[in-house]
């Protein structure tokens, strides 16, 4: 019997060792999600890289004014020269390879299993309504960088001291936006205003941290022309 009972325990020793690795795994993924999936994200897209997650990027470079080629999910010299005039923009390593730096600005999420990527962290839907109307009352007609942009200026604030800590606190911040005053921000938001809310959320800064921004034909404060103009896009300066 206790032969018996020994041959029973070495049969079953490996299913019970599995259980315990099983379950090991899962309270880790518990405990740890994000440095689960942090050691899942390891494989950079560079030159020769293929599929649809390089096919996202090739959209959103294009969206933004960086790239001009096809959308065919091959990572050309094309792309890996865009790449490279995203990063030196951006504030990066200008090596045309999309590591996690690189793809943390591009709001995308690297993965080993070659699947497509996504658009990293989940947006609260209305952070992204908000965006929308913001953008297409105060930069309806704006290039589409403009609006991104706009988008940004509003997410710098609420990342500043000196300003309401959320979207919708520095969006109604009295006498803060036109749009909000004269009622357009309460217009229905096109679907390219949503995408410009997505990619600055998504961490697209056109404006590299500008937290205000005017259109010089029809300002009328004084104060606000007195800031120092890091860059113009369409109608509107941007500055700090």
């Amino acid at each position: 019997m206790k032969e018996e009972r020994g041959m029973e325990y070495t049969k079953h020793a490996p299913a019970k060792l599995l259980g315990l690795v099983i379950a090991l795994s899962t309270m880790l993924t518990l405990m740890f999600p994000n440095q689960q999936a942090a050691l899942a994200a390891t494989v950079n897209l560079k030159k020769g890289s293929q599929g649809p997650l390089v096919k996202t990027v090739q959209q959103k470079l294009k969206n933004w004014g960086y790239y001009d080629g096809s959308v065919d999910g091959i990572f050309g010299s094309g792309t890996e020269k865009a790449v490279k005039y995203f990063q030196s923009t951006n504030g990066l390593t200008s090596d045309g390879i999309i590591g996690p730096a690189t793809a943390a600005k591009l709001g995308i999420q690297l993965e080993s299993s070659g699947t497509s990527g996504s658009s990293s962290p989940s947006q609260n839907q209305a952070d992204v309504t908000l965006l929308a109307r913001a953008i297409h009352g105060e930069a309806r007609g704006e290039p589409y960088k403009g609006k991104v942009a706009v988008a940004a200026v509003i997410l710098n604030r609420v990342k500043s001291a000196e300003f309401p800590n959320s979207i919708s606190g520095v969006i109604y911040q009295p006498g803060a936006f036109d749009a909000v005053a004269d009622g357009q921000f309460n217009l229905t938001p096109d679907n390219e205003a949503y995408r410009a809310a997505k990619d600055a959320l998504n961490g697209y800064d056109p404006t590299k941290g500008c937290l205000y921004y005017y259109n010089p034909k029809t300002a009328t404060n004084e104060w606000i022309k007195q800031r120092p103009i890091m860059l113009t896009i369409g109608q509107h300066v941007f500055c700090k």
